[in-house]
């Protein structure tokens, strides 16, 4: 399942740090020679100071004791840069470290940096060395104090370009740690700034704005995978997220790759979203700039109403799950492991196609029925007893001609009204929002 490996079309758009946990990843389920992951992982650390992790993974690679010379001398480099910026950014962390003094801070930034200067003579030097210091742990791998520097860090800096770089390694850092709650809030605030009218990235100031909060855009839906399919709550985030029409724009335009992500969301969310059947129509626009399993599966039951290529494809579908870094998260239950995500992904799939299939036909043998679920004839019979009891289908079973009999089922008048005009007032909304920023450019020139 190489072939449908999205590793080499993330990474570029990750920090190097968060790379590692995809090749550790990648290396346990075996998809690549471990020599060729290895050598990668050597790569990603010769540009970080976490000199003595690169020194272990040499060590692994070539099977020996001894470490090159320019590894040692970079290891001395690293130390020494270190502990000078340890002591340049003395002084003001030890006016952190001190409870008392850290109540004299107010919100007002200004008002901070004049009392940091007259009471404690803590300039501007202080203050960007603290922020040196917080990068070069961060780059040394140690993330938790590069956390809580930053965070520091963003409440005296007064320049918004470097306050939005500290941001982006705030949440790498909180990723990397895998505090998700926090990275949640990290990454709501970093969306605010990039959707802001002002917004300029701190990561290329030589492209317009508008194009530069594109790239901002698909690097944050990039990061937000890691928090996405590891927080309770991610896969409703992930839809309200990449589905704004904004985001879902720059997936389109740039990164639709990023389809599998919010295709995978749609299909597991057990509350099935109004924006689904657009999104549908979204998969087959961009079928011929990408497609894997998991969006032909979705083409196969919604467009193409093909129930034979849904069940080939639910079986691709879990490979490709269990081979991603990001979907294919295992839980050790006692002596065995299982993918969650797989499992309930497996289970709403089945349903689809049988939701589909009963929309064309009101009589079902059970032998076909099984054949498109992918289960043999018992399973089937046991699946379709639980689904009616649970009162998600309006259907009975006649054992003797081995039948699914469905129940007629008449729209209500009312609902479809109210189906139609549920998403009007959003859309009015955004026509004005439109409309209001064409104005505004307008006067502005």
């Amino acid at each position: 399942m190489v072939t449908y490996d999205l590793t080499p079309r993330i990474a570029p758009l990750l920090d190097r740090h968060l790379v590692f946990p995809l090749l550790e990843f990648l290396q346990e389920r075996q998809l690549y020679p471990d020599e060729q992951i290895l050598k990668s992982k050597i790569e990603l650390l010769n540009k970080t100071n976490m000199v003595d992790y690169a020194m272990d993974i040499h060590k692994s690679l070539y099977h020996t004791e001894d470490v090159p010379q320019d590894m040692i001398d970079r290891r001395a480099e690293v130390v020494a840069r270190l502990k000078a910026l340890e002591e340049a950014a003395a002084p003001l962390v030890a006016f952190l470290q001190n409870p008392n003094a850290v109540q004299e801070l107010r919100a007002d930034k200004n008002y901070n940096l004049q009392m940091l200067n007259e009471r404690y003579q803590i300039g501007p030097d202080q203050i960007e060395a603290l922020y040196q210091y917080a990068k070069f742990q961060f780059e040394c791998g140690n993330y938790s104090g590069a956390a809580d520097y930053l965070f520091q860090y963003r409440g005296l800096c007064t320049n918004s370009e470097r306050s939005l770089s500290a941001l982006w390694g705030k949440l790498a850092a909180e990723i990397l740690m895998q505090n998700w709650d926090i990275a949640v809030e990290e990454l709501n605030r970093l969306k605010e700034i990039i959707d802001s009218k002002s917004f300029s990235s701190p990561l290329n100031q030589s492209f317009s704005s508008p194009l530069n909060q594109v790239q901002s855009r698909i690097w944050l839906m990039h990061w937000s995978l890691f928090i996405f399919f590891n927080h309770e709550n991610g896969r409703t985030q992930i839809i309200d997220l990449f589905n704004q029409d904004k985001y879902l724009n720059a997936i389109q335009t740039s990164a639709p790759h990023l389809l599998r992500y919010l295709a995978t969301a749609f299909i597991v969310n057990k509350r099935r979203r109004p924006q689904f059947k657009d999104f549908i129509k979204v998969i087959q626009q961009e079928e011929y700039s990408y497609n894997d399993p998991i969006t032909e599966f979705l083409a196969s039951v919604y467009v193409n109403y093909d129930f034979d290529g849904a069940q080939k494809k639910m079986r691709e579908c879990e490979e490709v799950i269990l081979n991603d870094p990001f979907l294919g998260k295992r839980v050790e239950e006692g002596n065995f492991s299982t993918v969650p995500l797989r499992d309930e992904f497996l289970e709403n799939a089945r349903l689809f196609i049988f939701e589909t299939y009963c929309r064309i036909h009101q009589r079902i043998d059970m032998g076909v029925l099984a054949e498109k679920l992918n289960l043999n004839y018992e399973e089937a019979e046991r699946w379709m007893v639980n689904l009616i009891r649970g009162s998600k289908l309006d259907a009975k079973i006649d054992s003797k001609s081995g039948t699914v009999i469905m129940e007629p089922n008449n729209p209500n008048v009312y609902e479809q009204l109210i189906d139609h005009t549920k998403l009007l007032s959003g859309r009015t909304y955004k026509l004005v929002s439109q409309l209001l920023e064409h104005a505004q450019g307008q006067a502005a020139r």
